[in-house]
């Protein structure tokens, strides 16, 4: 038997198809629906690559296994779409092949989907370090997206789940809750795992498998990491507590953006920043005050305050309930001037490299990305088309390329659809 001949047995209860967007595709006398190309998800990827195989006159199909479109470009940033980054660049890409990256995102910039929102008069602003977010909310983006597929006469169908896919000579043929359908070429963006209740399903990986593709191990990225036993409890009356600005720290890898204690562990962007580079067993360390030499604070508030106990000094750097915490479960609190040098050098020392042992992560519930994918050795970095099997292509979360925190990811969505629409 070779690749792609197997059919692909059921991964989605079947649903009613309700059309979004888009002109209807007329049943020959088979009884069965053609179009030219078919894309399997109808998030950020897929409706990028069908609008823009849809410009270039093709028929496109687009089905929706959930009730609705977007459902992560509806929920990030919370609810404004963090929809790009400024500074996006390859170095802010993880996967097996760095490099991968690079084609995609040079032909689809993000200067060329801010140029899109602006065509639709999307009132945008940048939060921080690049990040763009909707003025407004996150249904603008999804409008958008919709729109263009309609002037595209693209159809979009929802609550349609795909039950099975065959290669035949003249394409694929896939059975949907809609009908069987023949496509020339099929276009996977059918996302990760992250995020279950949102729908999401290994429909993609299983599909890549069944065409003989490699699919590299994936766990969840961009999420909270959990404490156990004593690291839990020591750090549990914290929860809520947060910092604007700390650097966490896997090897060389780093990151100076905030933090947040939870009942479960750590959280914030930093952590969610790190947590696709650190596994279990790394050693993660966390800069308490990144922008301060923190011994030689120490040293001068004990010539300036030498009455004033280590906690309350501390208090006046780091959230009152932190200082107090260090200093009750690890450093021992007393008035200044009884601390020798060595003492507050190696206190501060602490301060600015601080272990932390994670036990693991919160998982795919609460995890924005899926690391690992669709090994992108069997794809073309300039079209996403298989190596193996011509006229499918794979494209966003599913391959194994993942973003940053802030507005990577939808980049990528972008770049890798519009580079498969473009010869699909």
């Amino acid at each position: 038997m070779r690749p792609g001949d197997n059919a692909m047995p059921p991964l989605h209860h079947a649903g009613l198809c309700r059309g979004t967007a888009g002109g209807q595709r007329r049943r020959n006398h088979g009884g069965f629906l053609k179009t030219d190309v078919l894309i399997i998800g109808a998030g950020a990827a897929g409706l990028m690559c069908a609008i823009t195989a849809g410009q270039r006159g093709r028929r496109v199909l687009v089905l929706e296994h959930a009730n609705k479109v977007g459902k992560k470009i509806l929920m990030s940033g919370g609810g404004r779409c963090n929809f790009t980054n400024t500074g996006a660049t390859p170095a802010n890409y993880l996967s097996a092949n760095p490099h991968f990256a690079k084609s995609a995102l040079a032909r689809c910039t993000p200067a060329d989907f801010i140029t899109l929102v602006e065509k639709h008069r999307i009132a945008y602003h940048e939060k921080e370090l690049g990040q763009l977010f909707c003025d407004g909310s996150s249904k603008q983006i999804v409008r958008m997206l919709l729109d263009e597929c309609a002037a595209a006469d693209v159809t979009v169908e929802t609550g349609c789940s795909v039950q099975r896919v065959r290669r035949t000579p003249q394409g694929f043929s896939v059975l949907s809750a809609r009908g069987e359908v023949h496509a020339e070429s099929l276009v996977v963006a059918s996302g990760g795992l992250s995020i279950p209740s949102m729908g999401a399903t290994g429909f993609g990986y299983e599909l890549a498998r069944q065409f003989g593709h490699d699919v590299l191990p994936t766990r969840a990225g961009l999420v909270p990491l959990t404490l156990s036993g004593k690291h839990q409890e020591h750090y549990r009356e914290l929860a809520g507590v947060a910092l604007p600005v700390v650097e966490t720290r896997v090897g060389r890898q780093a990151f100076r953006v905030g933090l947040l204690f939870t009942h479960r562990g750590l959280s914030g962007p930093s952590i969610l920043q790190i947590s696709s580079y650190w596994q279990p067993g790394d050693d993660l360390r966390v800069n308490l005050l990144p922008d301060m030499q923190a011994g030689a604070h120490l040293l001068g508030q004990r010539v300036a305050r030498p009455l004033a106990e280590l906690k309350t000094v501390l208090g006046d750097v780091l959230p009152k309930r932190l200082a107090q915490r260090l200093c009750g479960q690890w450093l021992e609190s007393r008035p200044m001037r009884q601390y020798r040098d060595a003492e507050l050098a190696q206190i501060g020392a602490q301060i600015n490299d601080w272990p932390v042992t994670a036990s693991g992560t919160e998982g795919y519930r609460t995890a924005e990305v899926t690391l690992g994918g669709v090994d992108t050795d069997g794809l073309s970095s300039a079209t996403m088309q298989s190596k193996l099997v011509s006229g499918l292509y794979f494209i966003g979360e599913v391959v194994d390329v993942t973003g940053w925190l802030g507005g990577y990811n939808f980049q990528w969505a972008w770049a890798s659809g519009r580079a498969a629409g473009g010869v699909a």
